[in-house]
């Protein structure tokens, strides 16, 4: 797996640090945003292939996050990995209405981190080789 881009998006510094240290073994770069609207900034700057969201964020919370990536079509395809400390059915319904790739909660377990990590940044790789290849075959049908 090339070096990926990771957005850690979490208020609370404890819980970055910890994220970053499980991820330190995995070849990718990482950013962090400390609010939702400063997630969205650094969406749009750092262009991450994939968000480690919490949910509980101060101006916007990461519902909220998720949907505006998700409804973007410049970002849609961004991975979205909602962690939080909500374990309710009903957050977990509306983080996948929001448009999450997947849900995670605090605490997190470091393998089954690393593993929902891996498998999405694999989707991601897969996603862009798919849409290069009909670019590709697009071209092609023009000649």
């Amino acid at each position: 797996m090339s070096a990926s881009k990771i957005l850690i998006a979490d208020d609370n510094p404890t819980n970055v640090e910890l994220l970053e240290a499980y991820l330190t073994d995995l070849p990718c770069e990482i950013a962090i945003a400390v609010d939702g609207r400063d997630t969205l900034d650094k969406v749009a700057e750092f262009q991450p292939d994939l968000i480690l969201l919490d949910i509980m964020m101060p101006k916007l919370s990461g519902f909220e996050v998720c949907r505006a990536v998700k409804d973007d079509p410049a970002t849609r395809d961004i991975m979205v990995l909602m962690v939080t400390a909500l374990n309710e059915l009903g957050d977990i319904e509306r983080a996948v209405n929001a448009g999450c790739d997947d849900f995670l909660s605090k605490p997190v377990n470091k393998i089954e981190l690393l593993k929902r990590v891996e498998n999405m940044l694999k989707l991601r790789s897969v996603k862009d080789e798919l849409q290069r290849l009909r670019e590709y075959i697009d071209g092609m049908d023009e000649r």
